[in-house]
């Protein structure tokens, strides 16, 4: 399918409304994306054209960005770009261009955020138990120091992978 799709990097300009209709959740803010650009004459970042973009989200999207965002979030949102051209009041052209959000996300370039697992809940295949998340992460007593002058990527322990060696998927 040809859609125009779309990563808009801005901050969120009003606050979000959320609606609870029968096809399911709905969620719609301002998102204002300004260009900057390095000014040579003044030696110094300058803002540029200001654009407004309607996000629309959908379902669990809408219910985490109501809970997630605020006016002024820096936010990047990636999504289908739909532009519409309407007669309202006897005006010429009135133009408005929404982004049907696939992602939203806090853009971390400019700040921290603290992710938190929504309540919803995670499919199983049937019959199948549960399994637990895989621990990713290594311990720092376990972890070997970091050397100068030592390379690691090209020391190889006996029972390790190198790249383009085949690997045994059960």
């Amino acid at each position: 399918m040809n859609e125009t799709t779309i990563c808009a990097v801005g901050n969120v300009a009003t606050t979000p409304v959320y609606r609870d209709l029968a096809a399911g959740a709905s969620a719609r803010f301002r998102l204002a994306v300004t260009s900057r650009y390095w000014d040579r004459e003044k030696s110094a970042w300058t803002d540029g054209h200001t654009n407004f973009f309607t996000v629309w989200a959908n379902r669990h999207l809408a219910t985490n960005a109501m809970a997630s965002l605020s006016v002024g979030d820096p936010v990047i949102v990636q999504g289908r770009l739909k532009v519409r051209t309407e007669q309202r009041e006897g005006q010429q052209g009135w133009t408005s261009a929404d982004i049907d959000a696939v992602a939203i996300g806090h853009d971390i370039a400019r700040g921290t955020s603290a992710f938190r697992r929504s309540g919803r809940p995670e499919p199983t295949t049937a019959g199948a138990p549960a399994q637990p998340e895989p621990n990713w992460e290594t311990p720092a007593a376990t972890s070997p120091a970091r050397e100068p002058g030592r390379d690691r990527d090209r020391e190889r322990e006996p029972d390790t992978l190198q790249r383009g060696e085949p690997v045994a998927v059960t």
